[in-house]
């Protein structure tokens, strides 16, 4: 029924965008309090809080959030170390913020307006007047081009993308800031709205790119005040914090203090959470969800359990390939490797059944490609011009195999046997697989200590690929080195999500362009260098209409899916959260769920 839902709506979204889009062009050359990928923001200019805020909830209070894993460095903005939750979004704040109502729409924060052309070669931003930075300085045009140069020149690879595509940066008047571009890209004006602004003065005689446990000086909601590295990290509401009366925070950022914990096991922090000393916990297993919350607190009523429903799409999760290394180059071997994956008998094992499997990247939307079934109409016109260099499936459809829930997976095994066979593999005098030359089919599943059920379920796949022939091991690392040896594509196999919105834009290009191959700390973990892929994203971002859009992201997703680069696990339409009964959020809930944005962003705190 979301989905239904989300449909109806994006395809009333289509319609009016349709119809308003050359009239926004043209109004779009003035400035404006928001900007929106296609026709007009929903919000008017006086909007009183986002829909999704309470503008009446009270301050104060505490929120300690769990988290698993570790941290060593408080610069987020960097390839080198591991930052803690919540820094960027609780004390950087960004020139313009996004209303996670909305798929494709931002609103002024330290900006006051955005201007832009019809064909978006320019955007131009003026600061509030009285924008400043936690240390009383205010927010400053040289503050803004120092922040947009310094992170696409030395900050993350997500960052470098942008500033390519920059001609001239320029300062226009006493407050403004206008960007030109190279070529054509409707996203990009959105991108540098979303880009953290840091003080250039806080950096002054400091190496950017190296760790530190120095906070930066930012203009958002919080202040880092205790940190402990490694174990905990406390934010504290700034009580002189420029923006609190924005119309754009009404309602947000009202807990006094946020606190996040770190364990290195799920377990402990379960209980811990149970015992009182965390306020909320995501429980991601369904299983668990049904037999674990007995406890008394639950049964007291001092903790609640909710669950909230979303609308965006599924994401990927599961286990990838390197296609780096030359076991996995032939598509063969990967798709038998995925038919020796048995999701039936791990969903059973771990959530009871009750998870369906990831279909394709952009499931559970409209934005999904239909992957099972033959593309038809501008979805194939689209796929036509790479049909060379598509894998089978693309145009055809292709679905994921299901297996009978059964360990033994006979079906499924015999047709992984047959392929590999045809990639050039074959039993050994031991029953194991083996090449012409007598090597071994073996590889290491990477994974972090502590992600309890991602280890059971490569644990059973491990047991499933010995039947096949195949030696795999696990290998467990802590959050530090797993961190270190993905940023370097240090593994053979590992467990990979990417959370997608509705709004797919350049991140697309971070994620699966041939450019992140041969790039450290890219998020091409799986190291795809396909001309289809490439080029689809291209066209996404150059699309005039929601309507080329959408077909493009659907051409995507086909190619990514039959693509065989991971093995999906399942996803939930709805998050599980169990909190402290003094917590609240409002009725409202946006279309994107437990999402950035959502908690703590909304949440307050009332005996």
């Amino acid at each position: 029924m979301e989905t239904q839902f989300f449909l109806g709506r994006l395809g009333r979204a289509i319609a009016v965008s349709i119809l308003s889009l050359g009239l926004a062009g043209a109004a779009m050359a003035e400035p404006r309090h928001g900007i929106a990928m296609y026709g007009d923001p929903a919000l008017p200019p006086d909007f009183v809080s986002l829909p999704y805020a309470n503008p009446d909830a009270p301050k104060g209070g505490q929120i300690v959030l769990g988290v698993n894993g570790s941290f060593d460095s408080l610069n987020p903005y960097i390839v080198k170390g591991s930052a803690p939750e919540g820094l960027g979004a609780l004390t950087v704040e960004t020139l313009m913020g996004r209303s996670y109502d909305e798929p494709f729409t931002l609103y002024g924060l330290l900006a006051e307006s955005v201007e832009t052309d019809p064909d978006r070669s320019w955007v131009q931003f003026t600061l509030r007047e009285n924008a400043r930075f936690s240390n009383g300085m205010p927010v400053t045009v040289e503050d803004v081009i120092w922040s947009v140069e310094t992170l696409g020149t030395l900050g993350q690879p997500r960052y470098q993308t942008a500033w390519k595509a920059i001609a001239k940066a320029e300062q226009t008047g006493p407050r403004s800031v206008r960007f030109t571009f190279t070529g054509t890209n409707r996203e990009l004006p959105m991108i540098l709205g979303l880009r953290p602004i840091l003080q250039k003065a806080d950096w002054q005689g400091k190496d950017f790119t190296a760790t530190t446990l120095v906070p930066p000086a930012g203009s958002g909601p919080y202040v880092v005040d205790q940190v402990e590295a490694g174990k905990s990290i406390t934010y504290r509401r700034n009580p002189d914090w420029w923006g609190k009366d924005l119309p754009f925070n009404r309602g947000l950022w009202n807990f006094d203090t946020i606190r996040y914990e770190y364990f290195g096991d799920g377990l402990v922090s379960f209980e811990t959470f149970k015992a009182g000393q965390i306020s909320v916990y995501r429980e991601t297993n369904a299983a668990k969800w049904a037999d674990s919350y007995d406890f008394p607190a639950v049964a007291s009523g001092a903790v609640i359990k909710v669950e909230i429903p979303h609308q965006r799409p599924s994401g990927i999760e599961g286990l990838a390939f390197n296609l780096r290394k030359p076991l996995f180059a032939d598509w063969r071997v990967r798709e038998a490797l995925t038919l020796a994956f048995n999701y039936e008998l791990v969903n059973n094992t771990l959530n009871a059944g009750a998870l369906p499997r990831i279909s394709s990247y952009f499931g559970n939307s409209a934005l999904a490609g239909d992957v099972a079934n033959p593309a038809q109409g501008a979805v194939l016109d689209l796929l036509t011009p790479y049909q060379a260099s598509l894998l089978p499936g693309a145009v055809d459809g292709y679905a994921l195999p299901p297996s009978d829930g059964s360990e033994g997976n006979r079906k499924n095994l015999r047709k992984a046997m047959a392929l590999m066979e045809q990639a050039g593999w074959t039993v050994g005098s031991d029953g194991m697989l083996v090449d012409a030359k007598g090597t071994p089919f073996a590889f290491e599943i990477l994974l972090q200590t502590g992600q309890d059920d991602v280890i059971t379920a490569a644990s059973i796949y491990v047991e499933a690929l010995k039947r096949l022939g195949v030696a795999a091991k696990i290998t467990t690392v802590d959050s530090v080195q797993y961190k270190e040896r993905t940023t370097n594509f240090d593994f053979d196999m590992t467990h990979y999500v990417r959370s997608l919105s509705l709004s797919p834009g350049t991140e697309q290009l971070l994620y699966w362009s041939s450019a992140g191959v041969d790039q450290a700390g890219s998020r091409n973990w799986m190291g795809i260098a396909s001309p289809a892929v490439d080029g689809l994203m291209q066209t996404m971002l150059t699309a005039q209409t929601p309507q080329a859009f959408a077909q493009t992201v659907q051409a995507l997703d086909r190619v990514l899916t039959s693509g065989r680069y991971v093995i999906p696990f399942g996803f939930s339409p709805v998050s599980r959260l169990a909190y402290d009964r003094r917590l609240h959020y409002p009725a409202k809930l946006p279309i994107y769920g437990d999402y950035p944005g959502f908690l703590p962003d909304v949440w307050w705190y009332q005996e």
